[in-house]
């Protein structure tokens, strides 16, 4: 499972280190792909599987499945860790999350979330102004 909040700076090469602790989850591979929020997701190569799956069996008959499927499927590549741990992010996808050199790696449950440390601040401070109004809206989740 991945969680906590980790500050990196991307080097030169548009190398991430990823942290120590995760890293041999990502032994059989990452995929990183367009997320949303203005983000990249980063995947373990098993849990990019289920969600494959899942985007497989959408119906291709509706647009905002064609949408998502496209979103995720076609901005995703496969990465693997170098001997020290990290990964490079391809162009198109820097500056698609428009990423800066100081960064934010976001562990969430089943996948980490790679954000320009800017655009991470600006999304905490307002999610954090609204976490009553959030809170109340997942009432029926059970949460």
């Amino acid at each position: 499972m991945f969680i906590g909040e980790y500050k990196y700076n991307l080097d030169s090469k548009n190398r991430l280190a990823m942290p120590s602790k995760f890293r041999n989850l990502f032994k059989d591979g990452a995929v990183i792909t367009k997320g949303l929020d203005n983000c990249l997701f980063i995947y373990t190569a098993k849990e990019w599987n289920k969600l494959v799956e899942k985007l497989a069996n959408l119906p291709i008959s509706q647009a905002k499945s064609r949408a998502f499927s496209r979103l995720m499927l076609a901005g995703a590549m496969d990465v693997a860790l170098d001997d020290q741990g990290r990964v490079v992010l391809p162009d198109y996808l820097k500056q698609f999350a428009g990423l800066s050199k100081k960064v934010v790696l976001a562990g969430l449950y089943n996948r980490l979330e790679l954000w320009d440390e800017k655009m991470w601040g600006k999304y905490q401070r307002t999610s954090e102004k609204d976490s009553n109004e959030i809170a109340e809206g997942l009432v029926d989740l059970g949460i």
